[in-house]
């Protein structure tokens, strides 16, 4: 709770902070300069989920979408040993009715920020446990972009590719908020 507090708190000074200069000999002014991605970095995800089946990926349509998609939320941790590689996992529920969690996982993953701009593409792949509504083991893979607006807050989007056990594949695309230390 107190990394939430932590990061809304560091998107209220942002919004609020001026750019501020130095003077050196070499340069006139300038801005003082951090890292959106870096290493040793913690953050937490706090996202809305969307589930597809194989055969509404397969036969991707408007109508499809709006009448098959299941929709959730969930919660994850990450954690990036250098700037561009880390781990991560995830958990999250399309309902309440059986387990208060449907699945969980675990990857690796792989960043490239662009510059100094805040964006940064990544790639992903792992597995995990769905306990709801079938007990199964899954691997999965996936790519996203994030924008971080401030030092330790942005946004991100991803969709990955879910190869279950027992039943058909599956698509999930998550879209949230992510806090970062």
């Amino acid at each position: 709770m107190m990394a939430v507090v932590l990061g809304i708190l560091d998107v209220v000074y942002c919004a609020n902070a001026q750019d501020s200069t130095t003077t050196t000999s070499q340069q006139n002014t300038t801005l003082d300069y951090y890292p959106f991605y870096r290493a040793q970095e913690l953050s937490i995800d706090l996202f809305g989920s969307g589930l597809v089946d194989e055969q509404t990926i397969d036969h991707f349509t408007g109508d499809r979408i709006r009448h098959d998609v299941r929709l959730g939320a969930g919660a994850g941790l990450n954690y990036f040993f250098c700037r561009y590689a880390g781990v991560g996992g995830d958990a999250y529920s399309e309902n309440t009715a059986h387990n208060f969690v449907d699945s969980a996982s675990g990857n690796l993953i792989g960043r490239l920020p662009i510059g100094d701009t805040g964006i940064a593409p990544y790639i992903f792949g792992g597995g995990g446990y769905q306990f709801d509504a079938v007990s199964q083991k899954f691997g999965q893979f996936g790519a996203g972009i994030e924008f971080r607006f401030c030092k330790h807050a942005g946004f991100f989007v991803d969709g990955r590719y879910v190869v279950a056990d027992r039943t058909d594949n599956y698509g999930v695309g998550r879209a949230g908020l992510r806090l970062s230390f």
